[in-house]
């Protein structure tokens, strides 16, 4: 009886090891790598949708943005938006909002919304990137609002970004922004896929229950720092092993418990089962 239960003992202490080693947090809602890690821009590009070639230098759209993207608001979002992006019951009216609400809305596949009574989930964009900066300049067009950040990360304080990000956004996404659970049904997702600008376009706009952090809080610079500090959180260093999923003491803890206490145990067991033949 004695074996099987040090087998099994064994083999609990293994497979605890081995999923604690190559687990990984839950993404809440994170979407599989898509377009959203970039702007409305060519393929090739990684900058602001903003470094977009003019109309009609090699991307086949007329110089008037603003009227093809009302083709495909018309199409798509004019059942939610209303005509003109009035609003209705189901949708917000998108006068005012500018650009970088509705490229961040439409960079993270959360609009088109299938449910408008639900929290919009990120997934892979619906449209391309050409019909994206069509539709950001339609909706731009309709009233003055915030525009798309422009970021540069390369002259941002990576040290200053950690304390902002603590601070001001790791209560809702956590302190590795991986998300986590709010009020009333909602969460807070991980920030795990998202791109520079994406992640600078939240920071103004607010989307959802995440308030807005305008010039007045977070200035330019303060939010290139941000934006760095996400960006490395989503394959940050590990210098000291294993990350253990990264959520903090808790798995260390554990993991230390279950192993250290088992191995005691068992060399214990070893030792006094050696004195007894003895």
């Amino acid at each position: 009886m004695r074996r099987p239960a040090l087998l099994a003992g064994a083999s609990v202490v293994a497979l605890t090891a081995i999923g604690m080693l190559l687990w990984q947090p839950a993404q809440a809602q994170s979407p599989p790598t898509t377009s959203s890690s970039t702007t409305a821009a060519a393929p090739a590009s990684s900058s602001t949708s903003s470094t977009l070639p003019p109309a009609g230098e090699g991307i086949g759209y007329p110089d008037d943005y603003a009227a093809i993207g009302q083709q495909y608001f018309d199409t798509g979002c004019v059942s939610c938006h209303g005509q003109g992006g009035v609003g209705t019951a189901d949708g917000p009216s998108l006068i005012g909002v500018g650009a970088a609400a509705a490229d961040f809305m439409l960079q993270t596949g959360r609009m088109p919304l299938a449910d408008p009574q639900g929290q919009s989930p990120s997934k892979p964009p619906a449209y391309s990137p050409q019909e994206i900066q069509a539709l950001v300049a339609y909706v731009a067009s309709l009233g003055e609002g915030t525009p798309i950040p422009r970021v540069d990360v390369d002259a941002a304080d990576l040290v200053e970004g950690g304390e902002l990000f603590r601070a001001n956004c790791a209560a809702c996404h956590g302190a590795a922004a991986v998300g986590g659970a709010l009020s009333h049904g909602s969460y807070a997702p991980s920030l795990h896929s998202v791109g520079e600008v994406q992640i600078a376009e939240a920071v103004r706009v607010g989307p959802g229950q995440m308030p807005v952090f305008d010039e007045d809080t977070f200035t330019d610079e303060q939010l290139n720092s941000i934006v760095a500090y996400v960006t490395y959180l989503q394959d940050p260093a590990d210098p000291g092993g294993f990350s253990l999923g990264r959520i903090g003491p808790v798995a260390e803890g554990y993991l230390i418990w279950v192993l250290g206490i088992s191995v005691v145990l068992v060399f214990v067991r070893w030792i006094t089962r050696r004195r007894t033949h003895d």
